[in-house]
């Protein structure tokens, strides 16, 4: 009962700032700024730790600017995400741009209908991963871990569905992708992959940002397994409140790559990504609370 209450507070209150312009919501979001930044301090240690780690060549002056730079964003991440219950679908495609889709288009146009799409917690990804619009007769799937606050995790399934996105839960996603995979159903499955495994999946390590980190591997596991092409979202902020994305393409013959190649090349593209402009990252997860074991 205490849900059903919580998400109608929650829905309404999302909706009736959704409909506001995007020259209000930015007026909003830097008030955000001050609220989350400068007063509630939100994992201001967190991400503090890991741009020291990540940039030790960095003046304190120089990260502090980047930790600035950093939470305006993320202020802005917050309303953009909010809006999406209200914008229209030609207002996202004018704001997240795909610059080139047409190598999607002629993966699946090869006879590679399923496509696993690879992001990262960069620029907006909600804007990019809510529409199935993007491609020619494609259906769009999100691989997502559900909340544990279920008003929220309801809330955040209706943003990203709106203009016919689906969602698919991180422990259905290889029993879905192999049904889709089955009945080649026209499809993008998007993986964000640069978030720390759990410690029962800590399979390999490589150089990220210059800490050893562990890397997410289910995405090749299963490009391997079914052969299906992998594709890196490069992702860019070229302005507030607009994006792009340009795709590459890191194989098309992934049973012909050799173990963990796949997350490898994903792990050099989204750290250049990432270095291009680190204040679009989203420092303030704990990327990096596993260490490898040694002997």
């Amino acid at each position: 009962m205490w849900t059903k209450i919580e998400y109608s507070l929650l829905f309404a209150w999302t909706k009736i700032h959704a409909i506001l312009p995007m020259k209000v919501l930015y007026l909003l979001s830097d008030i955000l700024y001050v609220l989350i930044y400068k007063i509630a301090h939100y994992r201001v240690y967190v991400t503090r730790a890991n741009l020291k780690a990540s940039f030790p060549e960095m003046t304190e002056e120089e990260r502090l600017k980047l930790e600035q730079r950093f939470y305006h964003h993320f202020s802005d991440y917050i309303v953009e995400t909010i809006k999406l219950g209200h914008i229209s679908k030609e207002e996202v495609k004018s704001r997240a741009i795909l610059n080139n889709p047409e190598l999607i288009d002629k993966l699946m146009d090869d006879g590679h209908p399923c496509v696993i799409l690879l992001m990262g917690h960069y620029g907006n990804w909600e804007w990019f991963t809510s529409s199935k619009s993007f491609f020619k007769d494609a259906k769009i799937y999100q691989v997502y871990r559900p909340l544990k606050d279920k008003a929220f995790d309801k809330l955040f399934v209706y943003l990203r569905s709106r203009f016919g996105s689906q969602g698919i839960k991180k422990n259905d996603t290889i029993r879905d992708v192999i049904t889709l995979s089955k009945n080649k159903t026209r499809s993008c499955v998007i993986l964000i992959s640069d978030q720390t495994p759990s410690k029962a999946n800590l399979h390999y390590w490589t150089n990220f940002l210059n800490q050893d980190s562990g890397m997410l591997t289910g995405a090749e596991r299963i490009a391997r397994k079914l052969n299906l092409p992998v594709v890196f979202t490069d992702t860019k902020k070229t302005s507030r409140g607009y994006y792009t994305v340009d795709f590459k393409l890191i194989t098309d013959k992934p049973q012909e790559t050799p173990e963990f190649w796949i997350t490898e090349q994903y792990t050099r593209m989204m750290e250049e990504c990432i270095l291009r402009d680190p204040a679009y990252w989203l420092w303030t997860h704990k990327r990096w609370k596993h260490k490898r074991e040694t002997e």
